[in-house]
């Protein structure tokens, strides 16, 4: 019915899309308000952001909360209550933030305050609304920022890429002069994973595995809302390691991507995509690793857990809940964790508490399983006497896998895990996965880029004058082209060097630029 700004350009098939993922796609026969999100590709490749960005927000933010490129993220606030003025006798309306940032509870608390003002006085409302929120400062990393809405002040920290990983979000200290007292949120993302995770505590293990591999997994879940908190719950487990592949929080059979996915003459695509149609059941039984998961039961104190079933016992559309899949974990168990969450049960420990919990778990796990890959790709480094001023600098040495294999014996996973099991085959599964590509881009990348600042440093160490004395003029007008270059290239990719060595450089090519012939100059300085 309505975007707004006016201006936001969104192409048909982008409209389509957002309109069929903003309703519950199965029968819900709810009544009131719920929640949930989505995530939706761009159609036609990717379009300039109307936000002025060099990049500096990807390149200081967490990897786990950069903006997307290619992606939406819709935040969805879903109405739906008894009108007997409308032809179906029901009110049904749906108000949906995009944006590419995966700010899920930063979002969604907004929305909270807009959309019941909006349902009620309509257009007038969004507009005041978009007036306040063009005054909001942009999201810098490392930052406390206030952000005043419809009256109410939102307090939010943006995480930072040097955060520590695991600690807890640094108290907000700027509160004493704000007036109302502001609405204060511990976090833009992190969900209640506790919560999310209720059904299938006993298999956390096998969940972080499946995530870790880039394994294609369905979820199967009674609403919008509770697909989509457990895809990202999911997707969220291996913070702070990049999850790399697709995944869509909630997926309708009208997506565009439907056949893509549905088709049996190849293998289902590394993805995590949560629906609510049973229709799924028998469309997606192809698929190596299905999660259904129902309402929320409890036995006693416990949520009910769910089991491991045969896929083939997937055949009906009432199938029960379950983890459908032939999977073997690697791993064993970690009884330890599941009897200090069952005790937290117990003693009635409050939900942030075990989350909490939760989540150093799986940060502990996935710090396990990184670090060995972290310190043999360290070891892959030139040493910094081999990086001299007047020769490009060496090479990273390749990654060998089987040299990383022997790494293990001395500097495994075991000093910092106690988990007993196969970690090697799950390292050697691991290397096929798109998130064993998407780390070692990211860690080479990161590295090339440290041994161009280190380059640029011996250069500023370096006797220019003494080097130009035996050398002619085509070698001299060579090295400026070089270091220009370099210099380019450095504030471009905003290389990790201190500005004073650029300034010398520059200084540098100024001094030997001036010691050529006039003729020369002229045309260096041009």
């Amino acid at each position: 019915q309505l975007v707004y700004p006016h201006d936001f350009r969104l192409t048909e098939k982008e409209k389509t899309s957002i309109c069929y993922l903003s309703f519950p796609d199965s029968y819900s026969g709810g009544l009131g308000d719920t929640q949930f999100s989505f995530r939706l590709r761009q159609a036609g490749g990717s379009r300039n952001s109307p936000f002025q960005d060099d990049g500096r927000y990807n390149r200081e933010a967490p990897l786990t909360l950069q903006r997307e490129a290619a992606h939406y993220f819709g935040y969805v606030y879903f109405r739906q209550v008894k009108d007997s003025s409308m032809r179906r006798g029901y009110f049904q309306k749906s108000l949906v933030l995009v944006s590419r940032l995966p700010y899920v509870n930063l979002f969604q608390c907004l929305l909270q305050l807009i959309a019941p003002e909006y349902f009620d006085k309509l257009e007038p409302c969004l507009e005041a609304v978009c007036n306040e929120i063009d005054q909001w400062p942009p999201p810098v990393p490392g930052q406390t920022l206030n952000l005043p809405v419809m009256g109410v002040v939102i307090q939010v920290r943006i995480p930072s890429r040097v955060d520590k990983p695991g600690s807890s979000p640094v108290k907000q200290c700027n509160q004493e002069n704000l007036l109302p007292a502001p609405l204060v949120l511990p976090s833009v993302h992190e969900l209640d994973l506790f919560r999310c995770f209720q059904p299938v505590l006993i298999h956390i293990q096998m969940l972080w595995e499946l995530m870790l591999l880039g394994e294609p997994m369905v979820v199967m879940a009674p609403s919008p809302t509770m697909s989509s908190e457990m895809v990202l719950a999911l997707t969220s487990c291996l913070a702070p390691l990049r999850y790399c592949c697709d995944f869509r929080p909630y997926f309708t059979i009208h997506d565009s991507e439907f056949k893509e996915y549905t088709t049996r003459t190849q293998a289902p695509p590394n993805i995590v995509v949560g629906v609510t149609n049973p229709f799924f059941i028998k469309t997606l039984q192809h698929w190596p690793h299905i999660l259904r998961v129902g309402e929320l039961r409890m036995s006693g104190d416990l949520p009910k857990q769910v089991k491991v079933k045969k896929l083939a016992k997937l055949k009906t559309l009432d199938t029960k809940p379950g983890i459908y899949t032939s999977y073997k974990t690697f791993l064993h168990k970690d009884k330890t964790l599941i009897k200090r969450l069952l005790k937290g049960i117990q003693r009635k420990r409050p939900s942030e508490v075990q989350s909490a919990l939760l989540r150093r778990h799986l940060l502990e796990l996935t710090q396990s399983f990184i670090i060995p890959l972290e310190h043999y790709m360290a070891s892959l480094m030139p040493l910094q006497r081999a990086i001299t001023p007047w020769k490009n600098p060496p090479q990273i040495r390749p990654f060998c896998q089987e040299d990383f294999m022997k790494s293990l014996e001395h500097a495994g996973p075991q000093l910092t895990c106690v988990l007993k099991g196969d970690w090697l085959g799950l390292y050697r599964r691991f290397f096929k996965s798109p998130n064993f590509d998407g780390w070692f881009r990211q860690r080479h990348r990161e590295m090339t880029q440290k041994l161009e600042a280190l380059h640029l440093e011996a250069i500023c160490e370096a006797d220019i004058v003494a080097w130009m004395k035996d050398k002619s003029e085509v070698e001299i007008v060579d090295l400026v082209l070089k270091l220009r270059e370099k210099l380019v290239r450095a504030r471009c990719q905003h290389l990790p060097v201190k500005e004073e060595t650029l300034q010398r450089v520059s200084l540098y090519i100024d001094t030997i630029i001036g010691s050529l012939p006039e003729d020369l100059q002229t045309v260096l300085h041009h």
